[in-house]
């Protein structure tokens, strides 16, 4: 169950969720970093772009002249996510968090529809999408083995409670 990762104790070199802190938040807590608007700044060089729910459309779908009703037949909202520049990529981001069985559990076998859902919402602009689970440790019970084991061969990922930064093609802050 630890092909996806493991939780990290180094908060300059990944994002760790606890609780429902964001990206926005934590990037600009981050060295070299700045989030104005939803603009990502690393040593005032633009890196990319951020959004969650609704932004995804506003702040980033709408201004490159995307309709999504052209693309897909209902709205997806995600979690977290970021367009990254270098890489030409939008990183998807849902955070799952549980500690009582329910319909959460359930949600992680729909990661590959909704990844092929994204890449047809972003397939005008030719952005590829990766789609990511940040997960707590409920999840690791092994009653979560086969689900998990199903995430990776789909082309989905997943972490506990922390993901790279270098994963997401972002830059790394040096360690002081």
């Amino acid at each position: 169950m630890i092909t996806g990762g493991t939780g990290g104790a180094n908060t300059l070199t990944g994002l760790i969720f606890e609780g429902k802190v964001d990206l926005k938040t934590f990037l600009n807590q981050q060295p070299g970093y700045k989030v104005t608007g939803s603009h990502v700044f690393y040593l005032n060089e633009e890196v990319g772009q951020i959004f969650k729910k609704h932004e995804l459309y506003s702040q980033f779908l709408e201004p490159r002249d995307i309709d999504w009703r052209n693309c897909i037949s209902a709205k997806l909202l995600p979690d977290n996510g970021i367009y990254v520049i270098i890489n030409n990529t939008v990183y998807i981001i849902e955070v799952k968090t549980q500690n009582v069985g329910g319909s959460v559990d359930e949600k992680l076998q729909t990661c590959d529809f909704k990844k092929k859902q994204y890449q047809k919402l972003f397939f005008p602009l030719n952005i590829e999408v990766q789609y990511i689970y940040i997960l707590d440790d409920w999840f690791r019970n092994p009653r979560y083995k086969d689900v998990l084991d199903y995430i990776i061969p789909v082309g989905c990922q997943y972490y506990f409670q922390y993901i790279p930064l270098q994963k997401l093609g972002l830059p790394v802050p040096p360690i002081s």
